[in-house]
């Protein structure tokens, strides 16, 4: 083969790493950074010195707890740009003996790639319908130091969720964002008046009030959250508005298993997104023009040798 020949080819592939590598970085990139609509995950959470109301005590009891959040996606449902993820919570309470005290059910659909809620599959909320707004499960990808409106499943709405600063997390730098929930009432109980001394017999209907504070470490290349704690403060209400017992108070945290995996994940995550998005970009084109080069060198000095 001679050295026109040769250099037509480098020129063709040359040309073609050129073109490529922009594709890369602005085609190929955001195409592959998504949730995934497989997902399927295990939180763990732990909440010391918790108070909430015993039913079966007819009381309020002080305990550790131990929460176990279990995400699966709904692949069936996953479209285009939707994904659908299921989420089941247990509350166990260890220090009593007492497992499951509380579960919670959640069905939430999202845009993959900017991780905002979706209206739509049958989303909501221990099977009541809910209407999705801001952030679910995930920050867009890229993430600003803004505030961003963020879902909050225990009160059933979307509140801000402010930027406060750059933390480390197990030597993985963070955007940490902070939501504090006002008092918002999520339910109303008919329950036995005797157990609030508000009568001897028949039942009353008392409020169930969420306030609170989230607390959100965001790896920012991903979006994906790293650690997670909630200061949560649920309390029954009278329709007088006056406090009648506690209902569910405790700050929980995640575990540290839970966030060293987390943290394993967003790296690896970071790296990915780095390699094809930076990386595989400056081979291409360093590879591309190094061919094209020498593609043309090959060819003048075949055709001046012929």
């Amino acid at each position: 083969m001679n050295r026109v020949v040769v250099g037509s080819v480098l020129i063709a592939v040359g040309a073609f790493l050129i073109v490529l590598a922009p594709l890369m970085r602005l085609q190929v990139a955001p195409a592959l950074m998504a949730a995934a609509g497989d997902h399927y995950g295990i939180t763990k959470l732990q909440a010391t010195g918790a108070q909430y109301f015993s039913i079966p005590d007819g009381k309020v009891l002080t305990a550790d707890l131990d929460i176990i959040v279990t995400t699966r996606g709904d692949v069936k449902e996953a479209s285009g740009d939707r994904v659908v993820w299921d989420e089941f919570t247990a509350v166990n309470d260890v220090t009593n003996g007492k497992p499951g005290i509380n579960f919670t059910e959640r069905r939430s659909a999202f845009d993959k790639r900017s991780g905002v809620g979706l209206n739509c599959c049958g989303v909501s909320i221990d099977k009541a319908p809910v209407q999705l707004q801001g952030q679910i499960y995930k920050f867009p990808f890229d993430v600003e130091k803004k505030t961003h409106l963020v879902f909050n499943s225990s009160a059933g709405k979307a509140f801000e969720a402010k930027f406060v600063g750059e933390e480390q997390v197990n030597g993985l730098n963070t955007y940490k964002f902070e939501q504090v929930v006002p008092e918002t009432q999520t339910e109303t109980l008919n329950v036995p008046a005797a157990l609030f001394g508000m009568g001897e017999s028949g039942d009353v209907q008392l409020n169930r009030v969420y306030s609170g504070t989230v607390t959100y470490w965001i790896e920012p290349t991903t979006g994906a959250p790293v650690r997670q704690e909630q200061q949560r403060n649920e309390v029954l209400k009278s329709q007088d508005g006056i406090e009648r017992s506690k209902a569910f108070v405790a700050t929980a945290k995640m575990t540290d298993e839970t966030v060293n995996e987390l943290v394993t994940s967003a790296r690896e995550g970071k790296s990915q997104i780095n390699l094809i998005r930076t990386t595989l970009p400056i081979v291409l084109a360093v590879v591309g023009i190094v061919l094209f080069v020498g593609g043309v060198f090959l060819t003048v000095r075949g055709r001046r040798t012929s």
